[in-house]
């Protein structure tokens, strides 16, 4: 069911149970109105009938007759007045009795002063009589005719009025829900113009005030962020390839001048040389996009665990010595842990850190001059903040909010080799653990990339 009819059905449905409790108490209220009224004039009846008889000495017979032709008398009304001893005295009918008095009513009549009952779908009324110290008891019976035909005709058009209103309530509901999800509906169908091939599109966020203006802007901010995923995908394919066709060609076009060409042993040796170089260089770039897609991970999927930051250091800084000799990495404490090297424990995966770890000290010692790197660790309470520094070439200002883009590589490329992968992966990485970094450079002054992990 489409929410709009939903909508309608649901407001419809609420206002005819509030108008159909409103139209039953309304009923129910004239109808005990007209029961009260009713009993409160067969008492005034009976009361009437007594006094005629009983005050002013009217004979039973002459009573009949004046009441029987009186042509407003109540619908077959029957009025029965007994003395104390249960007597009859007068009876409007004594020979169809409606009301079948019995002792146990008199009885209740006495006590209660006054009762009101049904005998046979007729209202009747009993009570106490006082005359001149005597007490009498006076039944009286009819059925409310006109009473009960107004209230019939009071239901129909309580049926009635009920029907139209809710009628026009779903009518008005209809109405109401087109127009305030029209601008859902306007919503919806833009989106459905857009498409892979035109993700610039965005929907009109309205007034900016209510939900579906909200809605909007998450919308567009999921579009935005589709747009560029799109984008850097886009931009990935295009690098993956330069990258990976570069080494390659060069590759296979060494290898096939040395099958067309007979070369001495010397020079196998140089083509074999460069072949495994360039084999190395494919490796490292899938081996660099296989840890950003594991970087990409949600951090759900990864497992944590309590790590020692300088263990860590340590070992990424021995394997990075081991590949290149030339290195030379340094470890500086800035803070005075004492004995508790527990202290610069943190919740992390040791393999994504060791691999954060070593793109920055190797970046550091591949742009600098003298092939060295240094590395500040610094607690705090809440934090600890790792300092890569380095007195490389520096990093041109304009650069420095591009630095961390997959496949980004700056001017200072020309000074070493790489793929725009490390950095990219550090900084996904170090979002991982829920920390930041940022970097500071001057050109030909070196870069200091700052690390701040939080202790989780």
């Amino acid at each position: 069911m489409k929410l709009r009819n939903k909508l309608t059905l649901i407001f419809s449905s609420i206002v005819a149970v509030l108008l159909l409790g409103f139209a039953v108490s309304i009923y129910i209220t004239y109808s005990e109105d007209r029961e009260e009224e009713f009993y409160k004039r067969l008492k005034q009846l009976g009361m009437t009938k007594a006094d005629l008889l009983i005050g002013a000495k009217i004979n039973p017979q002459s009573l009949q007759l004046i009441y029987a032709s009186a042509p407003n008398s109540y619908f077959q009304d029957e009025v029965a007045i007994y003395d104390k001893d249960f007597n009859l005295l007068y009876h409007d009918s004594s020979d169809n009795d409606k009301v079948k008095e019995s002792k146990e009513m008199f009885e209740r009549i006495l006590k209660e002063k006054e009762i009101h009952f049904y005998t046979n779908s007729i209202q009747a009324v009993g009570f106490v009589y006082h005359h001149s110290g005597s007490d009498y008891i006076i039944t009286a019976a009819a059925v409310d005719g006109y009473g009960l035909a107004i209230l019939k005709k009071f239901k129909y058009k309580l049926a009635f009025g009920f029907l139209i209103c809710v009628s026009l309530t779903f009518l008005a509901g209809k109405i109401f829900s087109i127009q305030a999800l029209r601008p859902v509906t306007d919503l919806v169908t833009k989106t459905e113009e857009i498409t892979a091939k035109n993700l610039d599109l965005r929907v009109n966020e309205g007034n900016g005030k209510d939900e579906i203006s909200k809605l909007a802007r998450t919308l567009n901010r999921m579009l935005d962020r589709l747009e560029k995923s799109f984008e850097s995908q886009k931009h990935f394919v295009s690098h993956i390839s330069h990258e990976l066709r570069t080494p390659l060609s060069a590759l296979i076009t060494e290898l096939e001048i040395s099958k067309n060409k007979d070369r001495g042993v010397r020079e196998y040796k140089q083509t074999i040389s460069s072949a495994l170089e360039d084999a190395k260089k494919i490796v490292r770039l899938i081996n660099g996009l296989l840890d950003l897609a594991k970087a990409n991970y949600d951090s759900s999927e990864i497992g944590f665990k309590s790590l020692r930051l300088d263990e860590i250091l340590l070992d990424a800084r021995q394997e990075l010595i081991k590949q290149n000799a030339n290195y030379s990495l340094n470890l500086h404490f800035a803070s005075d842990f004492g004995d508790d090297l527990n202290f610069i424990s943190i919740l992390g995966n040791e393999y994504l850190l060791k691999v954060a770890f070593s793109n920055l000290m190797e970046n550091g010692c591949k742009f600098s001059e003298n092939k060295q790197s240094t590395v500040s660790i610094n607690r705090f309470k809440e934090k600890t903040i790792l300092t890569f520094t380095d007195n490389g070439v520096g990093i041109k200002e304009s650069e420095i909010p591009k630095i961390f883009d997959s496949f980004y590589r700056g001017f200072n490329s020309n000074f070493a080799s790489g793929n725009g992968i490390g950095l990219a992966l550090v900084s996904r990485i170090v979002q991982l653990h829920g920390g930041t970094i940022a970097v500071k450079s001057e050109e030909g002054s070196g870069s200091s990339f700052i690390v701040e992990l939080p202790h989780r």
